[in-house]
């Protein structure tokens, strides 16, 4: 049976990665939220309700969000 590891077993440079993951997911969960909440919503491909929980989704969810979930402007 695995014994469950616990952050002071981590060595010093995992627990540096693993704040440097959690500050980054965080980031950019705070950024689609604030885009999704000042982003009228004709300029959003699908609903905001649909976009907010997709964006909860660790670090893929925000990043689906600004690849799939934001209309360009079009140039003309």
């Amino acid at each position: 049976m695995a014994r469950t590891r616990r952050w002071q077993d981590l060595s010093p440079r995992t627990r540096a990665a693993v704040l440097a993951i959690g500050s980054v997911q965080m980031s950019l969960l705070a950024a689609a939220q604030v885009d999704i909440s000042r982003r009228p919503a004709e300029r959003i491909n699908g609903s905001k309700l649909t976009w907010r929980l997709i964006s909860l989704i660790n670090i893929v969810g925000p990043i689906l969000y600004f690849v799939l979930g934001r209309r360009r402007r079009s140039l003309s």
